[in-house]
């Protein structure tokens, strides 16, 4: 996730403080990490220098000073190029259920691995009918099902990729 254009994308909408940003943040992308507000913070303090926002008004409300930022021409030109930028694939495989399989096979054997794998789907297929369950509920928020639909899309696939390789270490045990 690109913070400072996560940012810059919420201040679009018009002026806003560092508190109402983290909170629009944890609002609107329920399935991401929230934002700590040292983050917000110190991504706003970049963006200013970058020419990105610029403090547009402070309010005191009961509490301590809050500086609200707008957006420059120079951020919104920044958004609108990161909006149009296609993301590559990422040309690594790091998950940790990839690296657990090729170390579960290297270190303890086919025994080892096959019994993760199925753990590791029933974990799956279990999470999955939790984001459909939730997707499904009438009052469920629109970013909140934008984000099982993401989530679900992924488990599908790891849920796949378990399958194959379960039939490939079957494949490794007949071989041996």
């Amino acid at each position: 996730m690109s913070t400072p254009h996560v940012l810059l994308g919420l201040l679009a909408a018009g002026p806003r403080h560092g508190y109402d940003l983290k909170r629009a943040h944890d609002e609107r992308m329920p399935s991401s990490k929230p934002l700590a507000y040292g983050q917000v913070y110190a991504t706003l303090g970049r963006l200013e220098r970058d020419g990105l926002v610029v403090p547009s008004g402070s309010e005191r409300d009961g509490g301590p000073e809050r500086t609200s930022y707008t957006l420059t021409d120079a951020g919104r030109a920044s958004l609108t190029e990161w909006l149009s930028a296609v993301e590559p694939p990422a040309p690594y495989v790091s998950a940790a259920l990839f690296s657990k399989v090729v170390v579960g096979l290297l270190a303890a054997g086919a025994d080892v691995a096959r019994d993760y794998l199925i753990a590791q789907r029933a974990a799956h297929t279990a999470r999955l009918r939790e984001l459909t369950a939730l997707k499904t509920r009438p009052d469920t928020p629109v970013g909140e099902v934008l984000a099982a639909d993401f989530a679900i899309a992924h488990l599908d696939a790891d849920l796949r990729w378990l399958q194959t390789t379960l039939l490939r270490v079957a494949d490794l045990e007949v071989l041996q």
